[in-house]
C-alpha cells in the first residue's frame, strides 16, 4: 500500500505517480485517512510539476470513483450539457438551457454559486421567488421527462465527487488553484459523473475570466477535452473572449431580467450571438441537425420552456424580479469613445455592491449589481450615464465606484472590434 508522504516526495521530485498511487490517495484523503495538510502539499507539489495526461485521467476517475454516477440512459434522451469557466455578466446558461431543450435534447446541467468577481448560476436564478436549486436525482428525471420542460438548472448534491469538493476548498485556500491539471480535473469529474450523454464547455479568455492568456485557455480547454473522450464523454470546447462584460448587465435579479430579454426575442447582441453559438455546438454534440435555435428564439418555444423550467423547480416566472433599494449613476468625464470597458472592474465593482460574495456560505443581493447604458465602441459625451450601480447597502457605493472607475477609458479612438467566439477545439 503506498504511504502519502513517499506520494508527495515522489511529485516533488518531478516523478509520474502511478494508477495506484492516484487511486489510493483520492480514496484515503476523501476518508480522512490522509490529512488536509498532507493533500495541500501534494496539491503544492503537483501545482510545481505538473501532471502527465495519464495522470490527470486517473486523477480525474478516482474522484469522480469518490461518490456516484447518475445516469439519465433510462430516460430514453438524448441529452447534453454545457459549463463555463467563469466569467462577468455571464448569464448564458439561463437563455441556453430551455432554448437547447425547444430544439429537442434534455439538459441535465448542475450548477454553481458565485464567489468574488464571478457571477454564480444558482444565485442568479435564486432571485425569482420560490425558485428550489437543490432537487433530488428522482426529481431531476422527472424534470428531464417532461416533455414540456426538459431542462433541469440546479446544485450538484454533496455525493458527486465529494472528494473534489473536499480538494476545491483545500486548494482555495493553499495557493494551488491555478494548477490546469487539477482545475481540468475539478470540472470534468463533476461533468462525468452528472452522467450527460455530450458536453460543451465555454472556456473564458481575457480579465474578467480565470485564464487571462490565449495559451493557457488553450491548453486547459484540450485537457478538458482529452478527459471527457478518455471517459467516453464527447466533448468540444469554445474559447470565447472575457475581456469586456457579457450584455449590459452584472448581478443576479438584473442577469435575470436581462436573460429573459433574450428569450423575448431581443437582448444585447453578444448574449445571443453566444447563446446561439453554444446552443448549436450542443446539438451538434447530440446528433441534432434538423433545427435551428435562432427559430426558437423567434417563435417563443424557448420562452415557452424557461417558464416551465422555472415553475418546475418551485419558481414564478411572472413574479416581479428584486430591486435594489439604492442607485448610483456613473457618468463619462469627457466626450469620445469607450475604448475601455474592462470585465474584471465591472465584476469587482458588482461585488462589492453585494451581487457577490467573499467567502463560501455567504449571502448575496439578489437586486444588487451593474447596469451598462454604454459598451465598449460606443461614442459617449461628458456627463452621459455610462452605467447605474445598484445595492441595497448604500455605503458600499464608493468602493463600487472607485473600481468601476480603474476599468473604463474614454479616447479619441475606437477600440479594434474582437470576435467573441476565438476558437474552437474538439479531440
Amino acid at each position: 500500500m503506498p504511504d502519502i508522504v513517499t506520494v508527495i516526495r515522489r511529485k516533488r521530485d518531478g516523478h509520474e505517480l502511478s494508477g495506484a498511487e492516484i487511486d489510493w490517495v483520492i480514496e484515503a484523503f476523501t476518508h480522512g485517512i490522509v490529512s488536509d495538510a498532507q493533500m495541500s502539499a501534494l496539491a503544492m507539489a503537483v501545482w510545481f510539476r505538473g501532471m502527465s495526461r495519464a495522470e490527470t485521467a486517473r486523477w480525474t476517475t478516482a474522484m469522480i470513483d469518490s461518490g456516484r454516477r447518475l445516469d439519465f440512459s433510462a430516460l430514453g434522451l438524448r441529452t447534453v450539457d454545457k459549463h463555463s469557466t467563469g466569467g462577468v455578466g455571464d448569464k448564458i446558461t439561463l437563455p441556453l438551457a430551455p432554448l437547447v431543450a425547444a430544439c429537442g435534447v434534455a439538459v441535465p446541467q448542475l450548477s454553481g454559486r458565485g464567489l468574488g468577481h464571478t457571477g454564480g448560476t444558482l444565485d442568479k436564478l435564486e432571485a425569482i421567488p420560490g425558485w428550489n436549486a437543490d432537487l433530488t436525482t428522482a426529481e431531476i428525471a422527472e424534470i428531464l421527462s417532461d416533455p414540456a420542460v426538459g431542462a433541469v438548472v440546479c446544485a450538484a448534491s454533496a455525493d458527486l465527487a465529494p472528494a473534489d469538493r473536499k480538494l476545491y476548498a483545500l486548494r482555495d485556500v493553499t495557493g494551488t488553484v491555478e494548477s490546469i491539471p487539477l482545475i481540468a480535473s475539478s470540472i470534468m469529474s463533476k461533468k462525468i459523473a452528472e452522467g450527460t450523454g455530450a458536453l460543451v464547455l465555454d472556456v473564458k479568455v481575457g480579465s474578467g475570466a480565470f485564464m487571462k492568456e490565449l495559451g493557457e485557455a488553450r491548453e486547459l480547454a484540450r485537457t478538458m477535452v482529452e478527459l471527457g473522450t478518455d471517459e467516453g464523454l464527447p466533448t468540444t470546447a469554445l474559447l470565447t473572449r472575457m475581456d469586456s462584460p457579457l450584455g449590459r448587465t452584472a448581478g443576479n435579479a438584473l442577469e435575470v431580467r436581462e436573460s429573459v430579454e433574450v428569450l423575448a426575442g431581443g437582448g444585447p447582441d453578444d448574449v445571443v450571438e453566444l447563446t446561439l453559438a453554444l446552443a448549436r455546438e450542443m446539438l451538434e454534440a447530440a446528433g441534432v441537425d434538423d433545427v435551428d435555435p435562432a427559430d426558437r428564439l423567434r417563435d417563443g418555444t424557448a420562452m415557452d420552456r424557461w417558464n416551465a423550467m422555472i415553475a418546475a423547480q418551485g419558481g414564478d416566472p411572472t413574479a416581479p424580479l428584486p430591486v435594489a433599494t439604492h442607485t448610483e449613476t456613473f457618468h463619462a468625464d469627457a466626450d469620445g469613445v469607450l475604448s475601455e470597458l474592462d470585465a474584471y472592474a465591472v465584476g469587482i465593482a458588482a461585488w462589492r455592491l453585494g451581487a457577490g460574495r467573499e467567502r463560501q456560505g455567504q449571502d448575496v443581493q439578489p437586486g444588487a449589481g451593474i447596469e451598462l447604458h454604454a459598451v465598449l465602441g460606443d461614442r459617449v459625451r461628458a456627463g452621459q450615464p455610462i452605467a447605474t450601480l445598484h445595492t441595497d447597502t448604500p455605503g458600499r457605493i464608493p468602493d463600487a465606484l472607485a473600481a468601476l472607475r480603474g476599468g473604463v477609458r474614454i479616447s479619441d479612438t475606437a477600440p479594434d472590434r474582437q470576435p467573441l467566439v476565438i476558437e474552437r477545439i474538439r479531440a
